[in-house]
């Protein structure tokens, strides 16, 4: 059960209700990880504005969809994974990538490493070694690229842990977070 009480737009005021209408007209549809952040406006203005900015940089929408894959893989948020998995869809990514990227990996090998940089971030909780940084970099990603892969993984740490502590209800098609094996 959701543990924090989700803000109905339709009842939203101000500036709440500007944002929410704002991801409405944007998305075509208002998520609940949206309407749950709006129960704190400044926690769904960052997210907003963070996220925002993060599509004007030099990563694109493909590989900032791997990487929230990734992320949520390695944090077990079944709602990041369900809304990425379907978003990573909107944005051209095939079933086999979507898997694989939940994974850390990819067919391409630049982006293959960037993912397992973003993984492994996660795991050792940005106490990456200098081989880790190396190998990122041997892989064709510039100082300016690795800043924003952090980023991009510290907007989806931000919204599997919110998810997790308010227990947001999944309103996209739901994706496990146990990877299923393809039947042999």
């Amino acid at each position: 059960m959701q543990r924090i009480t989700a803000i109905n737009p339709a009842e939203a005021t101000g500036k709440t209700k500007q944002m929410l209408d704002g991801v409405q007209a944007k998305v075509g549809m208002t998520p609940n990880l949206m309407k749950t952040l709006a129960a704190g406006p400044a926690a769904l203005e960052a997210y907003l504005n963070f996220g925002a900015a993060l599509t004007t940089g030099h990563l694109d929408g493909k590989l900032r969809e791997q990487i929230a894959l990734t992320v949520a893989q390695a944090n077990s948020c079944e709602y990041c994974l369900s809304a990425h998995t379907a978003i990573g869809k909107m944005v051209g990514l095939k079933p086999e990538e979507l898997a694989a990227s939940r994974e850390a990996q990819s067919a391409d090998p630049k982006r293959s490493a960037g993912l397992q940089f973003a993984q492994a971030l996660v795991v050792q909780r940005g106490e990456v070694s200098d081989q880790a940084i190396a190998q990122v970099k041997a892989a064709g990603y510039s100082d300016g690229d690795i800043a924003e892969i952090v980023a991009n993984v510290a907007i989806n740490i931000f919204t599997n842990y919110f998810n997790h502590v308010a227990r947001t209800e999944v309103d996209f098609p739901k994706v496990s977070v146990v990877l299923e094996k393809a039947a042999v």
